[in-house]
């Protein structure tokens, strides 16, 4: 097991599991760019397609392409491991790592259900590691990083109401490949697969929630999960948020919204932002000068697998549990099971009441008719079509 005094003077040496988009696009690029600082080595890459893994590790100057995981754990004993695969392989997966004593870093959705996660965090170390951190890399950018400072100070005032925003649009072609919207393989529809970065972000500034009520429906697609989906959550702090996941929305945003007593803060992006896709507005009786200070944001450090994965590796180097992890990376998914819950039984859902023993607990959509695969719906007829009673990657998924 990797420890912070055996990675001193020396890269972390990892691996990539799954050789797509996402591992083509972000994680590997991310790797390169630290491993040009000598923070990081990339020793081998793992897929079940040999091909795929033997062109990707040529590409990427990767030594050793590998098509058995534990093959690859036992031979190289990676301080690191990258999960880039579809999510129901992700709890077998990391806990297979965190077995072999490497640390983790496993795509969204993070694992299909709690109980999934829960297993996985048992499987972490007690004391300096291993941990298994989700890619939520919306909160490293110097934007969130300069909001959640300001809030966490008091200088805009409480916040009051917020809006988060996910509306997104995919074809039927987009559907059409075969393990895309559906519980098994997808996880969920766009509350679990797309909208979730918006909801963390919007957790991570914000604090914990205390309770949401949701509705869900399948507008277009012929899928097993939703393709839209709106929720009312109320926080701790007692601030009111609304939050729309959808895949339905040719005119795509990503957004988030905060009115505070003092100032309105707003983000609008799609896939990833900047200093500049961040708004502060202050109130009418807000000082200039203090105004000016608010939207100074420093060195624009752009949200990104990058940004993140300079935190992780330094989390490693410390022997600290990183940010996304344990209870930290579990809060979304847990807010993503309440949503789900609330949609498909009409009911208020509050936090912490999901555990062992609800049906919630180890599937997302519960066994609820109409909703579950194989579960014909009983009740009335608007109970399947919508409303109250009714990739796996983003890159862009």
């Amino acid at each position: 097991m990797p420890t912070s005094a055996s990675l001193v003077g020396r890269p972390v040496r990892a691996a990539v599991i799954g050789t797509g988009a996402i591992a083509r696009g972000e994680h590997l690029p991310a790797l390169a760019r630290l491993a040009e600082e000598g923070e990081t080595e990339v020793v081998a890459a793992v897929d079940i397609d040999a091909a795929a893994v033997e062109a990707f590790c040529a590409e990427g100057g990767i030594p050793h392409p590998y098509t058995d995981l534990e093959r690859m754990l036992r031979e190289q004993r990676p301080d690191l491991v990258c999960i880039c695969t579809p999510p129901t392989l992700h709890r077998e997966q990391t806990v297979a790592a965190l077995r072999a004593g490497a640390w983790v870093w496993c795509e969204k959705p993070p694992v299909p259900s709690l109980a999934d996660f829960d297993a996985v965090e048992a499987e972490e170390g007690t004391d300096g590691g291993p941990y298994a951190a989700i890619v939520f890399q919306h909160r490293f950018g110097s934007g969130a990083a300069h909001v959640r400072r300001l809030l966490a100070e008091g200088a805009l005032g409480r916040p009051l109401v917020a809006h988060c925003q996910t509306t997104w649009y995919r074809d039927t072609a987009y559907y059409a490949v075969p393990w895309r919207g559906r519980w098994r393989s997808e996880g969920g529809g766009p509350a679990m697969g797309h909208g979730i970065h918006q909801m963390d972000l919007l957790l991570d500034v914000l604090g914990p929630w205390s309770e949401v009520r949701a509705m869900a429906g399948r507008l277009v697609h012929d899928v097993e999960t939703e393709d839209v989906s709106t929720a009312l959550v109320r926080f701790e702090s007692g601030a009111l948020a609304t939050v729309v996941n959808s895949v339905l929305s040719p005119d795509e945003v990503s957004r988030i919204r905060v009115d505070c007593e003092r100032a309105t803060i707003e983000l609008t992006h799609l896939y990833g932002y900047t200093n500049a896709s961040w708004r502060i507005t202050p109130a009418p009786d807000v000082p200039e000068a203090e105004a000016a200070a608010w939207r100074d944001f420093g060195a624009d450090v752009p949200s990104s697998h990058l940004a993140q994965l300079r935190e992780l590796v330094a989390s490693m180097r410390a022997g600290e549990r990183p940010r996304s992890s344990g209870a930290d990376g579990r809060k979304s998914l847990e807010l993503v099971t309440a949503l789900y819950r609330s949609a498909f039984t009409d009911t208020t859902v509050r936090r912490r009441e999901i555990g062992p023993g609800d049906p919630y607990y180890t599937e997302l959509h519960g066994g609820a008719p109409g909703w579950a695969p194989g579960v014909a719906e009983t009740a009335s007829p608007t109970a399947a079509d919508g409303g109250a009673s009714d990739e796996s990657q983003e890159v862009p998924a």
